[in-house]
């Protein structure tokens, strides 16, 4: 019968332990990257004027194609560090006639985008 108690007991104090286990704040948090990684100087090589598959030699494909509207694309990159608050960044592409038109988003223009490639 003793025995039985000391089972029970051990028993209410690991499942104790274990649930509280989740509840705590020093559980590791994986870092999670999702989307298109860019750098400002892979977004420093665009220029007015270029094809989709220039653009996509670049940068890669992009993340998300607006599915009413096929002339704008949306790089986006999100970065969730543990319990630390999600990072977001954003590149806008837009065409018009099949051509680069516009960079919007959280990259700086490059300072050579009006310059066109030269053909």
């Amino acid at each position: 019968m003793q025995s039985l108690k000391t089972f029970s007991l051990w028993l209410i104090v690991a499942l104790t332990f274990s649930s509280l286990a989740g509840c705590s704040s020093w559980v590791y948090r994986i870092n999670i990257p999702q989307g298109n990684f860019l750098e400002q100087s892979d977004v420093d090589k665009l220029r007015v004027n270029m094809t989709r598959e220039q653009v996509i030699y670049v940068l890669g494909r992009p993340i998300a194609e607006d599915a009413f509207d096929k002339s704008t694309w949306r790089y986006v990159y999100s970065f969730n560090k543990g319990r630390k608050n999600e990072q977001q960044k954003e590149l806008v592409i837009k065409f018009e006639n099949e051509k680069l038109v516009a960079v919007l988003g959280d990259y700086d223009q490059p300072e050579e985008f009006n310059t066109p490639l030269e053909q």
